[in-house]
């Protein structure tokens, strides 16, 4: 009875979940830093936040 089969299957699902966890984490901190960016823009762009309340 050889596993030979079972131990090269096992090996393949190995990397490709090793590989699938690294490109989807990857994505992630991209997406993040994109929304992070985004929202650092419109920050900046709102007039006179930080300016003295006037009538």
């Amino acid at each position: 009875m050889s596993y030979q089969n079972y131990v090269i299957a096992a090996y393949a699902v190995f990397v490709i979940v090793l590989g699938w966890d690294f490109v989807s984490t990857k994505l992630q901190i991209r997406r993040e830093l994109r929304g992070a960016r985004l929202r650092a823009a419109r920050d900046a762009a709102r007039p006179g936040r930080d300016a003295e309340l006037t009538r």
